[in-house]
């Protein structure tokens, strides 16, 4: 039994759990190709030009699962709320509504909703709708299930806090290895970048143009949310004196708000996509508070449109100038420490005369 998950989304947020959910159970999860100039002229076809880039990319996967992959049965849930009163965007929780309607294609459509802010749609129900229509109804063995999606999901997230990339760590869930990569002598960068966005983008290749690769040859380490643990994240909502509202916005404002005051930060890098309504809220409470806290901050906006010339350009006068900054606070701090090592032997020539 094959069961097909596209590459887009929640994937990025929680595919090691359906992995372990869906294999212990029997059935075979199935992922789309990775993101090509195709799948998103493909998934830009059927759906109005308004329509935000991640969800242009997510049609274009359910299409080559369908037309290229020759899986008939997908799985795409509704996640409308994660936790009492918080909730994801439209995009997120009417996905198996606008597949539904835009995928003129016959295919089984697996549409289970999570929402805890409503009474008997909580996780075991989510479970139970996930596998019903394949025909496994066994609640016990549903649960047994949870577990073994618990701990590859638990498993992955440790990778990530380790600082592992989060496409390396999926690699490894889908393998069965979960051992940590440590390195003894860590490679010593010129500048520290946070890199804040959403999985759906950041880990895309295609929509990221490959940042952590183009950052890392500028000679910058890049830090991602995913390298952060919930509490982390949640101090970050008291520097930016605000509260958890979007499902998503941990990745967002909670990393943004932890690593402004981080000193070992040189700066900051946002990644969004063009259109996106709750990203454009948050985006605008993170460049207010860098500038209260002087911490340099660069906004990056892409569609499928964007160019990747322009995006290296940008990159690169943005390293450059947090390299010269830290210079300059470099030089500042030796000038003063001299200055005061030359008072401080004045001084004593003054009591010794």
């Amino acid at each position: 039994m094959k069961i097909g998950i596209p590459r887009g989304m929640n994937y990025y947020n929680y595919y090691p759990f359906w992995h372990g959910f869906f294999t212990w159970l029997g059935i075979e999860p199935v992922l789309s190709a990775k993101t090509t100039k195709k799948t998103i002229s493909d998934g830009s076809r059927i759906v109005v030009p308004e329509t935000c880039l991640p969800v242009k990319i997510y049609m274009g996967h359910v299409l080559d699962l369908i037309d290229n992959k020759k899986i008939d049965v997908l799985y795409i849930p509704s996640h409308q709320s994660i936790a009492p009163k918080i909730y994801n965007c439209s995009k997120i929780r009417g996905l198996p509504d606008l597949v539904r309607n835009v995928v003129k294609r016959n295919f089984l459509l697996i549409e289970p909703t999570l929402d805890k802010s409503e009474k008997n749609q909580g996780l075991y129900q989510y479970l139970y709708d996930s596998v019903a229509p394949l025909g496994i109804t066994d609640k016990k063995l549903i649960k047994k299930a949870s577990k073994a999606g618990w701990e590859c999901q638990n498993k992955f997230n440790a990778m990530l806090r380790s600082g592992m990339n989060l496409n390396d760590a999926i690699d490894k869930i889908i393998k069965g290895d979960f051992s940590v990569e440590t390195q003894e002598e860590k490679k010593k960068y010129s500048v520290n970048v946070a890199v804040i966005s959403h999985g759906y983008n950041l880990y895309d290749n295609r929509v990221s143009m490959g940042i952590f690769d183009k950052l890392e040859k500028l000679d910058a380490k890049a830090y991602a949310p995913e390298n952060l643990s919930v509490e982390q994240m949640e101090k970050g909502y008291s520097v930016l004196d605000t509260t958890l509202y979007w499902a998503n916005e941990n990745e967002m404002t909670g990393a943004a708000g932890y690593y402004m005051v981080d000193n070992n930060i040189d700066g900051i890098i946002t990644l969004t996509s063009f259109g996106c309504g709750p990203d454009s809220i948050m985006i605008e409470r993170i460049t207010r508070f860098a500038r209260r806290y002087n911490k340099p901050l660069l906004n990056l906006t892409v569609d499928e449109h964007t160019g990747e010339a322009g995006f290296i350009t940008r990159l690169e006068a943005f390293t450059d100038m947090l390299l010269r900054r830290k210079r300059e606070t470099i030089i500042k701090s030796l000038s003063k420490q001299f200055g005061e090592q030359k008072e401080q032997k004045l001084s004593q020539n003054q009591t010794v005369s």
